[in-house]
């Protein structure tokens, strides 16, 4: 396996940046995943890695070489895509030795590495079944082997999972994380599913226009987010963002709206809010992070239900804070209504501050 180092990569259409100055570094065995929304840039970068497309600017390195401007088959990196890709009419051994016959391998040699391949994706007894005689699971399976006997030193994973209904989803989710423990491969992967990324990924790169706004584990992508994109994009529900002013009162600031209520801060989100640009400041807060209390409290501030949604061990409620809707997580014994008139009281040491203007996460330091 090898180490992965995009060099403000680039790519345009005349005015259009497809991929917008992009730099990262994927380490030797690392699991990367690009996530965003469709239309992002992060499939048009992993075709830049892979070859597919040519480079506007900037430089792929691959372990100890410069790729940038080598064919796709002379990088040796394997793709997993979306749509399976197998040839119909061969059976999943064939499917299998295929690219490993068309590099001119031994008979003997290539019948190694299909068995073994076979063997780590547990699919030895589909190796005489045809494609169209397999599970949407199994298929995929194919597809991993398929890039597996090629001993590449990176894998390219384009949204592998997208074809498959939910329970597939999750049980290859599993299985391709399993893959990259076992094999210790340096994997970039595509998805538009931020709960892919999250649950398999070492690290995360999220990408919005052609831009890469953060780049961390997931973990601190979801406890830190950079700016209100990443904060409001990662994690389901979403992170709730308030739009709010915040007015200095001697040594201490208050967060307002419209309404007139006001909220006071913490000495340290007070350092932070003052940093803001303008007096205009994003509040951000997780749905777990909030407190929903049916009469007036001390701290908290006005909203009203918009809609309940049970989902079993947890029920989601949907409050409106001014023209903001807030979403808040409660045990399933706790009984709201929609219209009903509620207070929130939001976490100071897990609260967000974002700066209105410049939608930057803002810092007390």
């Amino acid at each position: 396996m090898a180490q992965v180092v995009l060099q403000d990569i680039v790519k345009s259409y005349g005015s259009l940046y497809a991929v917008n100055h992009v730099s990262l570094t994927v380490d030797d065995g690392e699991f990367v995943a690009l996530v965003g929304p469709s239309g992002c840039g992060k499939t048009t970068t992993l075709n830049l890695v892979a070859g597919l497309l040519p480079m506007t600017d900037g430089d792929i390195v691959i372990g100890d070489r410069i790729v940038t401007d080598l064919d796709p088959k002379d990088r040796d990196i394997a793709m997993v895509f979306q749509n399976y890709a197998l040839y119909p009419n061969k059976t999943v051994y064939k499917n299998l030795a295929f690219p490993l016959q068309m590099r001119k391998l031994p008979k003997d040699e290539i019948d190694q590495k299909v068995r073994a391949a076979a063997k780590v994706l547990d699919i030895v007894p589909l190796l005489e079944r045809r494609p169209r005689e397999l599970s949407g699971g199994q298929q995929q399976r194919v597809a991993l082997g398929r890039a597996l006997v090629r001993d590449p030193r990176v894998f390219l994973m384009d949204e592998p999972l997208s074809n498959l209904d939910a329970k597939l989803r999750v049980q290859m989710r599993t299985e391709i994380k399993r893959f990259h423990q076992d094999l210790n491969a340096t994997i970039i992967y595509v998805t538009h599913d931020q709960l892919e990324a999250v649950t398999m990924a070492d690290k995360m790169a999220v990408m919005n226009k052609g831009f890469l706004q953060q780049y961390d584990t997931p973990k601190n992508v979801f406890d830190n987010p950079v700016n209100t994109f990443v904060a409001s994009f990662i994690g389901s529900p979403a992170m709730s963002l308030v739009p709010l002013e915040v007015v200095q009162r001697g040594d201490q600031a208050v967060l307002t709206n419209e309404a007139g209520w006001e909220l006071p801060l913490s000495a340290m989100n007070t350092r932070k809010a003052l940093k803001a640009t303008t007096n205009k400041v994003v509040l951000g807060a997780r749905h777990s992070t909030i407190k929903l209390h049916k009469s007036e409290t001390v701290g908290a501030v006005p909203a009203r239900v918009y809609t309940v949604e049970p989902t079993g061990d947890i029920t989601f409620v949907q409050a409106f804070v001014g023209e903001a809707v807030v979403i808040v997580s409660l045990d399933p014994t706790v009984i709201v209504r929609p219209d009903e008139d509620v207070w929130l009281e939001f976490d100071q040491e897990r609260m967000h501050l974002f700066d209105g203007e410049t939608t930057m996460a803002l810092s007390a330091a």
